[in-house]
């Protein structure tokens, strides 16, 4: 089942990283260049390292100019973990390209890569609430708090993983066929950003 196969993955990432806990840390991608594997890694690491790019940005105390540094930052990123989304998309596409869809097979309200994105970002939220489960520093209302949290994310998990696993099992038999749309986000595009392009005049 790939979910099990991405949730392995996934902690592998998040693990590899915070060995060193540095945004700019070098990717060293383990898996094969060809592989889904592969782009599942570096989708989290996109991930993992925006996630702590969102809490620099955060800061109240943040110098503007510095904010302002990390805001482009994230958007560069976002746009990589947009592009990672749809190489994954792609990869499925690929897969499932000779299976004939059935008469009454319907569409999914989201693509495969956009539900794995999904269970990315929900292995960070896993890794930093038990994070907060082991602090020594707080309050023991704070401890139950972050632990009941940790449990429903866990349960969200369970659950999301076993809906991507149907879905691929879906559009495999062809009860589901897959179709999928080009984000076109247009805030990074010179030709697009009205702000953009009417600063090149």
């Amino acid at each position: 089942m790939i979910s099990a196969t991405a949730n392995n993955i996934f902690k592998q990432v998040i693990d590899d990283y915070h060995q060193f806990d540095q945004i700019d840390q070098p990717i060293n991608n383990p898996y094969d260049k060809e592989s889904l594997e592969h782009l599942l890694y570096m989708k989290c690491w996109i991930d993992t390292a925006q996630w702590h790019m969102e809490d620099v940005v955060r800061n109240p105390d943040i110098d503007p100019r510095e904010g302002l540094y990390w805001k482009r930052r994230i958007d560069r990123q976002n746009q990589e973990r947009t592009d990672t989304v749809e190489f994954i998309d792609s990869y499925y596409l690929q897969k499932f390209k000779d299976v004939s869809s059935l008469a009454d097979a319907k569409i999914n309200t989201e693509s495969p890569a956009w539900a794995i994105d999904r269970l990315s970002i929900l292995a960070l939220k896993i890794y930093h609430m038990e994070q907060e489960t082991l602090r020594s520093d707080v309050s023991n209302s704070h401890l139950q708090s972050c632990t009941e949290k940790l449990n429903i994310l866990l349960e969200q998990r369970k659950d999301l993983s076993q809906s991507i696993d149907e879905l691929l099992a879906d559009i495999e038999a062809g009860r589901k066929y897959m179709k999928v749309y080009k984000q076109m986000k247009m805030y990074n595009d010179p030709n697009l950003n009205p702000v953009l392009y009417g600063s090149q005049k």
